[in-house]
């Protein structure tokens, strides 16, 4: 039944990206920018989360909303990366439009990759990674500065569940650079949509936002340490039978 379920899920994203992306090229076209677009691809997005609700039976759950940057605060937001789930949500959870850093790849994926590049995110060479990170530091700036809050996934790809990547201080050298605080997440999508996984299983997904860290002062590397202690610990937390010994 799972398995059923999971491809009238991926059928019903199918069948909504199209006419959304679609919407959305033309809008472009037309001079529609920033929030205009952004508030179009999280309607699909929001579309995404309710079909998993719906056919997958996949609900989440927020704590910590009230550790948000208030005021049109700009921030950075760290997040964990365990599946596409939390890709999708985040904009549709979020009080502020998100910047997402990804791969450029993904401009290449029909429809969805088409209109993502339409959109106020940073997509980056992952080969060339100084000049990727100078773009970041560029755009992230000015995104920031905007309102925008700029999201990221340390860890840079996703991570199997009960498992730590490495933890890279892009998003922390942004923060510091551009003189905002960052913002850990935990999230255990995992426990229902794992990584590379077809298949999908119901259950609830937890999000568990943490305060906001101050960047002045702060060295890169030292600073997405003590996100890493965050992040990971919340994790043993969210999901204590993935982290058993």
């Amino acid at each position: 039944m799972a398995a059923v379920r999971s491809v009238l899920h991926l059928l019903w994203m199918l069948v909504t990206v199209v006419p959304v992306a679609i919407y959305l090229l033309t809008s472009a076209l037309l001079g529609v920018k920033g929030h205009g677009l952004y508030r179009m691809a999280r309607f699909w997005l929001w579309l995404s989360i309710a079909g998993a609700k719906h056919i997958l039976s996949i609900r989440y759950v927020v704590e910590g909303e009230d550790h948000l940057p208030t005021d049109n605060k700009p921030a950075v937001l760290l997040v964990k990366h365990q599946s596409t789930y939390e890709t999708f949500l985040m904009p549709v959870i979020m009080p502020r439009d998100l910047a997402y850093v990804f791969k450029k790849e993904l401009l290449y994926v029909p429809f969805f990759g088409w209109a993502i590049g339409r959109l106020d995110m940073i997509h980056i060479d992952r080969s060339l990674r100084k000049q990727a990170f100078h773009k970041v530091a560029q755009q992230g700036r000015e995104l920031l500065q905007r309102g925008v809050w700029v999201i990221m996934f340390p860890e840079g790809t996703r991570i199997p569940r009960g498992q730590a990547g490495q933890y890279k201080s892009g998003g922390t050298r942004l923060a510091i650079d551009a003189g905002v605080p960052v913002v850990p997440i935990a999230v255990n999508s995992a426990v229902c949509w794992p990584r590379k996984a077809f298949v999908k299983h119901p259950g609830v997904v937890t999000v568990s936002i943490g305060p906001p860290i101050e960047s002045l002062g702060r060295e890169p590397d030292e600073l997405m340490r003590q996100v890493e202690q965050w992040i990971e610990t919340e994790m043993h937390r969210l999901d204590p039978a993935a982290y058993k010994a």
